[in-house]
């Protein structure tokens, strides 16, 4: 079928019903059945970020003199994510989310070393394993190595090698808060220690933690120091629109002085058409995110946020207490958030997690080791119980019936986590994607 701009506008009410008719099929996110996509606050929040982002949705922070509100909504943001990380004089920016929060300071990495160590002409972070795949997209885009580190047997960035794997390629040290896959906070203490001792800047991705984890403390739980209390933090990722629960997308990359930043901004005074200057990758800076994150944080305020948490908190206890009763299921590791990561014992994980899909559940699988992946919200509070009964008889009907493993998507994660066939599902993946974004595709 071929799709063209229609030659007579449509009405309104016509384009918003079938809208609403399109995502019908989408994944039911407000009942709780989907982790780690959506940060859900309520109906009257939602309409609350629907209503500012509708305000500002033709701003263009692109020029902060033409729309100077919303840069000041901007540095209020800032301001305010500095002073909860601990760094009352904390610069930074919103930007469009994790990943670009993560560019941005690669890059800037990238430059500072450029100017102070030009000799440098092979650049390498020390970084632990279970970093975030942005920070390979940036390498990738960047010309940098990530020098991969193993963690530890408590998933934790091992210090000790990260101190090994330095070298004079060296231009900074990256750790999480927590990280993805388990839900630990790297020692960022000791790496903020082993930073100031060679002199490199170290950058915490807390594009997850980064909204939870004070409130998380502040309710008395064990956290890791890891913000810029620790000396040697440079600069801090951290994503409004997760637990910031903010609309998408808009995420922080914090610094702790405007000496670390400057080498985030790119100016260009050749063009004809004037100077151009920017501080993020993208030109156009929409303001929408930027006035729903705001509003965001001012209409939850601190009593807000540590309910959010606290209800975050219980639902994930609920669910690690669940899971660990269920025959054959094992946690993984010491969570010091709210992620629950578990693995099976003696049966295929990757089929189990079909068995929830049948019922309903969108399931974020992992390898390395095999395992599911829950980032649990205040939204899942509520089926605790739902999930874990449906995940006790998922892995009963796995246990009765082997044969499962060989079907679905089952197969196919357990190739991915094998060398080399990992190239090959890599090419494959490629390809699926090429085909997804090729001509006449929906």
């Amino acid at each position: 079928m071929t799709i063209s701009i229609p030659k007579t506008g449509r009405s309104a009410d016509d384009i918003l019903a079938e809208l609403e008719r399109r995502k019908a099929s989408d994944t039911k996110w407000r009942e709780g059945k989907v982790f780690s996509l959506v940060y859900h606050a309520g109906e009257e929040h939602e309409r609350l970020m629907q209503k500012a982002h509708a305000i500002y949705a033709s701003a263009n922070l692109l020029n902060p003199m033409a729309f100077s509100s919303l840069k000041q909504m901007e540095s209020d943001i800032i301001e305010m994510t500095g002073r909860l990380f601990h760094c009352a004089g904390a610069v930074g920016t919103v930007t469009s989310g994790g990943t670009e929060s993560i560019l941005c300071a690669v890059a800037a990495y990238r430059d500072r070393a450029r100017r102070e160590r030009p000799w440098v002409l092979r650049p390498e972070l020390v970084v632990p394993t279970t970093l975030h795949p942005a920070f390979d997209k940036a390498a990738h885009y960047f010309g940098v190595r990530l020098k991969k580190v193993p963690i530890g047997e408590d998933l934790r960035a091992n210090v000790r090698a990260m101190a090994k794997a330095i070298s004079r390629r060296t231009i900074g040290l990256c750790a999480s808060a927590p990280q993805y896959p388990h839900g630990v906070v790297d020692p960022i203490a000791e790496l903020g220690e082993l930073a100031q001792e060679h002199g490199l800047p170290l950058h915490v991705d807390a594009c997850v933690g980064g909204f939870v984890l004070p409130w998380i403390e502040r309710l008395g739980r064990s956290v890791p120091k890891w913000d810029f209390r620790v000396p040697g933090v440079t600069s801090i990722s951290a994503d409004l629109h997760k637990f910031g629960y903010a609309a998408k997308g808009a995420s922080t990359l914090t610094w702790r002085s405007i000496d670390h930043m400057k080498h985030q901004i790119f100016v260009a005074t050749d063009f004809p058409g004037g100077i151009y200057a920017s501080p993020t990758m993208i030109g156009t800076r929409p303001g929408g995110p930027i006035a729903a994150a705001w509003a965001a944080l001012q209409s939850l305020g601190e009593d807000g946020y540590l309910a959010l948490a606290k209800q975050s908190v219980d639902a994930a206890d609920g669910l690690r207490a669940g899971i660990a009763k269920i025959p054959g299921l094992a946690l993984l590791g010491h969570s010091h958030s709210t992620i629950v990561s578990y693995e099976a014992k003696q049966l295929n994980v990757y089929a189990i997690a079909d068995r929830m899909e049948t019922r309903g559940w969108t399931m974020d699988r992992q390898h390395k080791p095999a395992s599911i992946h829950l980032t649990v919200t205040a939204n899942h509070l509520k089926i605790v119980d739902a999930y874990v009964a449906d995940l006790r008889a998922s892995v009963e009907e796995v246990r009765s019936n082997p044969a499962l493993a060989k079907s679905g998507s089952a197969p196919m994660y357990g190739m991915a986590a094998k060398m080399p066939i990992r190239m090959f599902v890599k090419a494959q993946v490629r390809k699926v994607f090429a085909e997804m974004y090729s001509k006449g595709q929906p």
